[in-house]
């Protein structure tokens, strides 16, 4: 039985995990929701404007109240902002298992902090919930977020063809990642 316990700040090196707060989404408008070369591979388009963001960060503050969403906002220590988003998109109670997705501010690709925020929240999900199995996926083309999903531990397992259409015209596939609570233990030992 997983025991949930809502969205629980996690601190890394470099980052504050946390639940999101109304002011963030000015943060969220002007780091990356706006950015159509970060929402590119995603299931949405981006802002074209912060009402819309102040929309969504309150429906995701009302959430809270639930102690099964986890929905954390990634907050850079050293400038005190809101970089990027990382969340469990789908939760299977019954089988305990996960999906999680993510998201970053463009100017912090490549430095290793979704892989540092990846990692924390797959630690949590195991340590604290109880989950068995943790899940990610990403569009075929976007093999920047496969390679944060390798070093985070999680193992490719295969890829879905023509699963999704964007913008109602082009099917894309999505590569499947995974990790066990197992191999995270095992991992953690070495």
């Amino acid at each position: 039985m997983l025991t949930h316990k809502g969205t629980q700040t996690i601190n890394t090196d470099r980052l504050l995990l946390r639940r999101f707060e109304l002011d963030d989404a000015y943060d969220m408008f002007k780091n990356w929701v706006n950015d159509s070369e970060v929402t590119r591979f995603l299931s949405w388009e981006p802002h074209n404007n912060i009402e819309v963001t102040k929309k969504i960060v309150e429906q995701w503050v009302n959430e809270y109240k639930h102690n099964n969403i986890y929905d954390w906002a990634i907050e850079a220590k050293e400038i005190g902002e809101v970089i990027g988003a990382i969340s469990i998109v789908k939760l299977d109670e019954n089988h305990h298992s996960c999906e999680i997705g993510y998201c970053m501010a463009r100017k912090y690709w490549c430095k290793g902090i979704m892989s540092e925020s990846l990692k924390a929240v797959i630690d949590y999900l195991f340590s604290e919930v109880g989950f068995n199995r943790i899940v990610a996926k990403h569009d075929t083309n976007n093999i920047a977020s496969g390679k944060v999903m390798i070093k985070s531990g999680m193992e490719y397992e295969g890829t879905l063809r023509q699963v999704k259409l964007r913008d109602n015209k082009d099917f894309y596939d999505l590569a499947v990642y995974s990790i066990l609570k197992d191999d995270w233990e095992g991992a953690k030992d070495k």
